[in-house]
């Protein structure tokens, strides 16, 4: 039986390969569209094991035979796609800026999987999670439970958005220079925003400036719930000293997307404020970092500081 089985399937793929579709003619009598030749014996066996003795079992074979030809055309490998329809074609061609987001996908995943396109498997990645965003949050052990998804492509996909991360970044880095407020928002939103907008943790950081309001470094100063036992001030001042820093600006999150500052806040950047004074240390704004990119507090333009 499995035998049989066996024979019927490699009959069937061996029409489906080379598109041979079987007719019933006005004589009742089966015969062969095809591109290639088949011998009496050939014809003779498909009939067979096909049991294709009517009509309407000649129509059957037939319809499932065309059924599999066109989504084998519709699923090709993108290296037998048209060129003009090939992503990294496209690009060369078009430019980056003009091409589809899910063909700049499916270029950073290179392949897709059996029967689907790395293009199908990008736009079922973009279905899934509606928006790069979206896509970014998700770890990399959410991302390789999707079918086709595997350790490889994951951590392309995390490569990816961690380039453009630090391109904004740098870009960030080109604006070191603090003249008001308003540059102090935007280098926080520019170099913190990617990383702190969706983060689930708070995370304290603390930005150093020379004399001349220029930026010398960043660190991250703590994780976790953001309290005075971990908002060490001795801390801070020995980081400011160390960098030889005139000031400092206090940056962190909040993961719920609620900027409003707490009394732990109030208190913890008072009691910072009041240590760097002994020092001579100014604290120049304390930023608070919410979901969005104009979600934000300062608390030098709220009047806390």
């Amino acid at each position: 039986m499995k035998k049989e089985s066996n024979k019927y399937k490699e009959i069937l793929d061996f029409l489906i390969e080379n598109n041979i579709y079987p007719f019933w003619s006005k004589k009742n009598k089966v015969y062969f569209r095809s591109k290639i030749s088949l011998n009496y014996e050939k014809i003779k066996e498909i009939i067979d094991v096909l049991k294709i003795e009517n009509k309407e079992s000649c129509e059957k074979i037939r319809e499932f035979i065309k059924e599999k030809v066109n989504y084998k055309k519709e699923k090709l490998p993108i290296k037998n796609w048209v060129e003009d329809e090939r992503p990294r074609e496209m690009l060369l061609k078009i430019g980056e800026k003009n091409l589809p987001l899910s063909k700049l996908l499916a270029i950073i995943l290179r392949t897709g999987k059996e029967g689907e396109s790395a293009e199908e498997l990008a736009k079922r990645l973009l279905n899934k999670y509606k928006s790069l965003r979206e896509m970014d949050m998700a770890p990399i052990n959410e991302l390789i439970k999707i079918k086709g998804i595997g350790i490889a492509k994951a951590t392309q996909i995390k490569a990816a958005f961690e380039i453009g991360k630090r391109l904004m970044k740098e870009e960030s880095n080109k604006k070191r220079r603090i003249k008001k407020p308003v540059d102090i928002i935007e280098f926080v939103s520019e170099y913190y925003g990617p990383y702190l907008r969706d983060a689930k943790k708070e995370f304290f950081n603390i930005i150093f400036l020379d004399i001349k309001n220029k930026i010398i470094d960043t660190i991250e100063l703590s994780k976790g719930s953001i309290n005075s036992s971990i908002v060490d001030p001795k801390e801070i001042i020995k980081e400011a000293t160390i960098r030889n820093s005139s000031s400092i600006v206090l940056v962190h999150n909040h993961p719920s997307g609620d900027t409003e500052p707490s009394q732990d806040d109030i208190n913890i950047t008072n009691k910072v404020k009041d240590a760097c004074q002994i020092v001579g240390i100014r604290v120049l704004d304390h930023i608070i970092i919410g979901k969005d990119k104009n979600n934000y507090i300062s608390f030098v333009t709220k009047g806390l500081l």
